[in-house]
This record gives C-alpha cells, sequence and structure tokens, in this order.
C-alpha cells in the first residue's frame, strides 16, 4: 500500500495530465455537437491505453524499490549492488553518491591510520614508563632497607657530608638535593626525614602504575573480542589476584580486609574480570579512609564488594557508568577522569555478566556484580 501511494505520488503530474487531455477532449466534442455515446467510448478506449502503460510502469517503479531496499542492506560492503541508472537524473545522483561513498572510504581510512599511529605511540609509552616506574620501586625499596639498617641506632646530621655512611641510599638516591645546603633546616638535616614519606610515595608511585594500565586497557578497548578466552574459571583465584595486587594499599591506608574463599566456579574471562576487580578494589580503597572492604557472594553467582566509604549521591548513582563522569564526589576531589567504571562496564557487556551498583552518601558502596552466564556448548 505505501509503494502504490508513493507511486501515484511521483506519477501525480501525469496523471493529471492526462485528465485534463481527456477532459479537453470530452468538452470540444460535446460543444461541436458529437455524439456523446462516440465520446464515451473514446474516452473508455484512452483509459484503456492508460491502464496498459501503466500497469508495466507500476510494476517496473515496484522492483525498482526492491533493488534499491537490496541495495541499501548491502551498503556496509560497497555501493556496488546499486542498481544501473536508468535517467539522467539517476545518474547525476549516483555520481553524487559515488562521491560522497569514495570520501567516506578516504576519511575512515585517514581516521584509521590516525588511531592505530596514536595506538602504537601509547603502547610504546607504557612499556616505556614501565622501566622508570619499576627503577623507583627499586630505589624505593633500596630507601626502605636503609631504614631498617638506621633503626635503633643514633640519628645523624647531614651537615657534614663526610657524617652519611658509605653507600647510604639516599646518597646515592636522594643526594644532591641534601648535599645543597640552602635545602637543609638550621642545625642540619635530619636523616630519618625522608623516611616518613615511603608510605606515601609508595602509594602515589602504585597509583602511577595503576593509571599507566589503565592507558592501556582504554587502547586495548576496541579489540577486546579477539582476545576473549573464555573458560571455567575459580573465582576465588580470581579474587585473590586482584586483591594481592592491591595488598600494600590495605597495609599503608590500615583498611580492613573482610574476605572467606569462595568455592565458586564462573564461565569467564579471567584476565578481564581480574582487571575489573581490580577497579573495583581501587575505587573503594581511594574512596574509604577508615574501615572495611568485604568481599562476599549473595545469591546464585553474585558477587559483592562492599565499602564503607563516602559513597555516591542519589542523583549521581544513574550515571556512574558513563564515560568521563565523576559525580559530585569526582568535582570535589578533582582527581577522578571518569573512565573506571566506564571501562568496568564496558568489559562486563563483553563478558556478558552484569553490574549494578547501590549506595548511601556517607555509608558505604556495594558494587553487584552478576556473573551468571549461559555454558558454551562445544561441537
Amino acid at each position: 500500500m505505501k509503494t502504490t501511494r508513493a507511486f501515484f505520488r511521483e506519477r501525480k503530474r501525469e496523471l493529471g495530465l492526462c485528465a485534463i487531455l481527456l477532459g479537453t477532449f470530452a468538452i470540444v466534442s460535446y460543444l461541436y455537437g458529437i455524439r456523446m455515446d462516440a465520446v464515451e467510448y473514446a474516452l473508455l478506449l484512452s483509459a484503456v491505453w492508460v491502464l496498459l502503460l501503466g500497469i508495466p510502469d507500476y510494476l517496473r517503479f515496484v522492483r525498482r524499490h526492491k533493488e534499491l531496499l537490496e541495495a541499501e542492506k548491502g551498503l556496509e560492503s560497497g555501493i556496488d549492488g546499486i542498481p544501473d541508472a536508468c535517467t539522467l537524473l539517476e545518474e547525476d545522483y549516483q555520481r553524487i553518491i559515488t562521491r560522497l561513498y569514495e570520501a567516506r572510504i578516504e576519511a575512515e581510512s585517514a581516521g584509521r591510520i590516525a588511531r592505530q599511529e596514536m595506538v602504537d605511540y601509547y603502547g610504546m609509552w607504557v612499556h616505556q614508563i614501565k622501566t622508570p616506574i619499576a627503577a623507583m620501586y627499586v630505589l624505593l625499596q633500596a630507601l626502605e632497607e636503609c631504614q631498617l639498617e638506621d633503626e635503633g641506632t643514633p640519628q645523624h646530621t647531614l651537615t657534614d657530608e663526610a657524617q652519611m655512611p658509605e653507600g647510604d641510599a639516599l646518597r646515592g638516591t636522594f643526594g644532591h638535593p641534601f648535599r645543597d645546603e640552602a635545602h637543609w633546616p638550621r642545625g642540619g638535616m635530619d636523616c630519618g626525614a625522608p623516611f616518613g614519606y615511603l608510605k606515601e610515595m609508595k602509594m602515589e608511585l602504585f597509583k602511577i602504575e595503576q593509571y599507566v594500565e589503565m592507558v592501556l586497557t582504554y587502547l586495548r578497548m576496541e579489540e577486546m573480542s579477539s582476545d576473549l578466552s573464555f573458560e571455567s574459571c575459580s573465582l576465588d583465584s580470581i579474587i585473590k589476584q586482584a586483591v594481592r595486587k592491591y595488598s600494600q594499599m590495605f597495609i599503608l591506608k590500615k583498611i580492613q580486609l573482610v574476605y572467606t574463599p569462595i568455592e565458586m566456579k564462573v564461565l569467564t574471562d579471567e584476565k578481564w574480570l581480574v582487571f575489573v576487580l581490580e577497579q573495583i578494589l581501587s575505587n573503594a580503597l581511594k574512596y574509604t579512609s577508615t574501615g572495611k572492604i568485604s568481599v562476599y557472594t549473595k545469591g546464585q553467582n553474585c558477587l559483592v564488594i562492599e565499602d564503607t566509604g563516602i559513597g555516591i549521591w542519589p542523583e549521581d548513582l544513574p550515571r556512574v557508568f558513563e564515560k568521563g563522569f565523576t559525580g559530585y564526589n569526582g568535582r570535589k576531589d578533582k582527581k577522578s577522569t571518569g573512565i573506571g567504571l566506564y571501562l568496568c562496564k564496558s568489559v562486563i557487556d563483553k563478558l556478558k555478566h552484569q553490574i549494578w551498583i547501590e549506595s548511601e552518601a556517607g555509608k558505604g558502596t556495594k558494587v553487584y556484580l552478576s556473573l551468571q552466564r549461559n555454558m558454551m556448548r562445544h561441537e
């Protein structure tokens, strides 16, 4: 019915012209006194000719319409499926479409090349930045060992460089700022002073490492589907991997972890699910200053990560998984990127799991991971 109406709308000028010609013929015949039965017979023959010419035209219109619909479905693979032009105007339209298609292909190709160059650059940057991060970990470890060696001995000052023990890690690592007497407080520098910042330095360095890994994960998101490998995994092992990575953060922030081993198997991709748990634990630690973080199961294949942090405001909850959304806490903290939960949601969707959050401002947050998934059949 829709096609028929479209046909008559497209042919309304021709049909109108036929009606005018037939009407003119009938009026002139009447004025000249021609017998009306002869006029009616002539009009009937004219209508028959209109039908005989119109029906094939209508069938061609319907066939053309179907061919264009089929060509539309195959546009993803190219414009070769578009039927040949029958009129000059159709040739003009097809020429315009071809040019637009070629411009689109060029733009997409340029975009892919630019993105690949960006991915390659940041991939190289991530691997390069890991070297100084590892070196800083080694230096902090050396400084920590120096602290252990100095425990139980009288504190000494750096007013005289000779007072520093030979081979001291401070001397090799932080020696030059301490040698500059302009930076020393009156009466000399207490050698124990830098040790007070060890915890904060280790915590900030760990954050840097996490942000670097987040960059790499963000870049790999588009190609994630080809990297998925589903298998039956131990949920307890996956949780322990994530907790082990943040063990130092739990210790440094003095946050209690409440966790009982879970005997459960889930069908998932272990690497990507570990990434999701790490991001959730990272947020929990970030917004929990005192109290505890609990990891437990609820119902069938539902994992819960609960913290006693600052919580999330009710108006922010519906948007926490949006890309770049930081909410009230993020605006207050001014350090949130709004990427962590977005990545979690993206990964969970591709794993065919579910994630949702319940929270109350000032009391804490619960993150639910439904790991239920239909078992895959191997043929």
